[in-house]
């Protein structure tokens, strides 16, 4: 493409996917442009008009597989067609991590690379720490991108140095040039959350230095002075620039402040340092974010795992999990589960009452494997009654067949109990549908229906707690305790009484 159709096809604000490979993308490279910079003339020369990101950098990682993607916000401080941005440096982090989210919501693992630059920076690196920050299982999607984030290449970006008098000089200097005189008594406040005194700045520069060991970075600074009125001075200096960090590239680049981001060919300066370390990064990323994630993975279950206890275990005498860290031998050739439930109810046998077994209809064709956890769950389960329920929790990563374990063991253990209840526990409201028809079966008779969701919940809890026999309730795809709190108030208090809470957390 042209340069004016490449200009054209950019979106302002947002991301704009420039290069991708036909298939099997590897990695994401993102590029933010700087204070009053657009995600396209930013990396355009003003020469050749060379749009580096999609015209150069696309054959240099092509063995890559690289996805290039450019990124616009409204970062003018000088007067546009639009007006003046006020917004803040989080806010742009924000929207930058938000944006990534949406437009990466099918790849959510893929390993991302950062190149920006001057103000770029900064806000990449405030991205960066409000995504680490993200933990909660409503937002954890947002800490995504601090998890795939293998890199990030800065281009004369200021970090301040250790010298706290340089602040107030490339401030002058970054800015003046490009504030009328008019604004200078009334900075947007972009600009005001950048003065050197600026607690915003000293808390990134404080927060991100903590998890800096995590990516590989490299720091470019610019060798070349700009030329501001009469005088000639770097715009921003090189211990600011590239500051002297234990394990962080660091290397100059013979351009002034405003092309050290323009590549125009193969001969520009610059052009082999940087695309050798994009090169290098794509390269590397994949296996390290591959592996980076399966420890994310194990940790969010870890914490989901405590908060179940947490939940769980003042009312029970014997709180036991059960891990499937192994996938094991779990043989499924099944057509998938079937939501509805099978109702029975069966005659009198060898007690007086009836027995009831409400759980999914299909349990996987040919069963192997899993004995051993099979096993310990009969075990765990088969422990002498105490006041309190027995509580067991089977947790592991999404897709090992766990709801396939506990299917089995219900149909095993169909004599042992007489009452197997399956409850759909993904949410507050269809576990009140499950315990509807548990209390349709319990009440024995099909056209009475309870309307009052509390009542429902209430009869199933009197039946099970006066009864004198041993039951059995799965609580099936309780992958959300913070959304789910009130799971508590859905438990039995009977000491004839089982409980097998499963953690089906869906982490891809």
């Amino acid at each position: 493409s042209t340069g004016h159709d490449l200009a054209n096809s950019i979106n302002r604000y947002g991301l704009t996917e420039v290069s991708a490979p036909s298939d099997d993308v590897q990695v994401d490279i993102v590029f933010v442009h700087g204070i009053n910079g657009h995600p396209h003339g930013t990396w355009t020369s003003e020469g050749s008009k060379i749009f580096w990101p999609a015209q150069l950098l696309p054959p240099e990682v092509e063995n890559e597989k690289a996805r290039v993607l450019v990124y616009g916000y409204d970062a003018d401080v000088a007067p546009t067609a639009s007006g003046v941005s006020s917004d803040k440096i989080h806010n742009h982090a924000e929207n930058l991590i938000a944006t990534l989210c949406a437009n990466r919501r099918k790849a959510v693992e893929r390993p991302v690379i950062f190149i920006a630059h001057s103000l770029g920076g900064i806000v990449v690196k405030r991205a960066l720490i409000y995504s680490a920050d993200k933990r909660g299982t409503k937002t954890e999607r947002l800490r995504s991108i601090f998890v795939s984030t293998y890199g990030v290449i800065f281009l004369a970006t200021p970090h301040y140095g250790s010298d706290p008098t340089r602040r107030n000089f490339w401030l002058e200097n970054i800015f003046s040039p490009l504030l009328p005189s008019g604004l200078a008594n009334t900075p947007p406040q972009l600009v005001d959350a950048l003065k050197p005194n600026s607690e915003t700045l000293q808390n990134i520069e404080r927060h991100f230095i903590e998890i800096t060991h995590l990516f590989h970075i490299f720091y470019f600074h610019e060798t070349k002075k700009t030329k501001l009125g009469e005088v000639w001075r770097y715009i921003v200096e090189e211990d600011s620039a590239a500051p002297v960090i234990q394990d962080v590239e660091r290397a100059g680049i013979q351009q002034d402040h405003a092309h050290v981001c323009k590549l125009a060919s193969d001969q520009s300066p610059g052009y082999d340092l940087v695309m050798e370390a994009i090169q290098r990064y794509a390269a590397g990323a994949p296996q390290t974010i591959r592996l980076r994630w399966e420890h994310e993975k194990v940790e969010r279950l870890s914490q989901r795992d405590a908060m179940v206890k947490g939940m769980l275990g003042g009312l029970t005498s014997s709180l036991e999990p059960v891990s499937l860290n192994d996938p094991g031998s779990l043989t499924t050739n099944r057509k998938g589960l079937n939501d509805a439930a099978s109702l029975q109810v069966e005659g009198p046998s060898e007690s007086r009452e009836k027995r009831y077994y409400i759980v999914p209809r299909e349990r996987v064709k040919d069963f192997v494997g899993r004995e051993a956890q099979l096993a310990e769950i009969s075990t765990l389960l088969s422990r002498v009654p105490t006041q309190l329920p027995q509580v067991l929790i089977l947790h592991a990563l999404g897709g090992q067949g766990k709801s396939q374990i506990v299917l089995e063991y219900c149909q095993r253990s169909r004599r042992k109990y007489h009452g197997i209840f399956w409850v759909n526990a993904s949410s507050e409201t269809l576990a009140i549908q499950s315990y509807a028809q548990i209390a349709k079966a319990l009440r024995g008779n099909s056209s009475t229906t309870v309307e009052d969701s509390d009542r429902v919940i209430e009869v199933v809890k009197d039946y099970l707690e006066s009864s004198d026999t041993t039951w059995l309730m799965v609580f099936d795809n309780y992958d959300k305790p913070s959304e789910f709190a009130k799971i508590q108030q859905f438990l039995p208090k009977s000491k004839h009484y089982a409980v097998s809470p499963i953690d089906r957390t869906c982490l891809q």
